[in-house]
């Protein structure tokens, strides 16, 4: 691809990440090849059996000590904040020959809101992406830093979901 954009799903509705999912599997068919990484998400996510299957994905594996934040010390956040910090650093190793056309960072947005990862390194990793790579951000609420690089904003809306009944995340639906 000869210009790479910068595309960001964002919202409090479900189907974000499925999002992602459904450009890596269209990238991936056309012939492009996908790295995929999930901030906040340990390896247990349905959509990862499914992506590992394709040649042309890359999955690399999550923080597996990842629990929801507000269960985690101050220790163990610093430590997934590490773990997130080196892992976006070997991404843009990983993609400085030019051999990925697709780079998702699912969640990326909230491990910036929660402070895992500092904002300008999020944007130092878009601004100096080779020509050509396509970027993909999710999570709620992204900065208007990030917002104006953007060139696809998508706001998925939450017009009704289960859990506001009580009912939790469900395998194969939800994770």
């Amino acid at each position: 691809m000869e210009i790479g954009l910068t595309h960001i799903y964002c919202g409090d509705g479900k189907g974000k990440t499925t999002c992602a999912a459904g450009l890596a599997v269209r990238c991936a068919g056309g012939g492009g090849r996908v790295l995929w990484f999930q901030f906040l998400k340990r390896d247990i996510s349905s959509e990862r059996l499914s992506l590992e299957k394709i040649e042309n994905i890359k999955l690399l594996s999550g923080y597996d000590k990842m629990k929801f934040t507000f269960k985690m010390t101050d220790e163990e956040k610093a430590a997934a904040g590490c773990f997130f910090e080196t892992r976006l650093s070997e991404i843009r190793d990983l993609v400085s020959d030019k051999s990925f056309d697709l780079v998702i960072l699912d969640e990326v947005i909230d491990a910036v809101n929660l402070k895992f990862i500092s904002e300008q390194q999020l944007v130092r990793f878009i601004q100096e992406r080779p020509k050509g790579l396509e970027v993909v951000l999710t999570g709620r609420n992204p900065s208007a830093q990030l917002c104006g690089l953007a060139d696809y904003i998508s706001e998925i809306k939450k017009v009704k979901h289960p859990y506001d009944r009580g009912i939790q995340a469900r395998h194969k639906i939800e994770y």
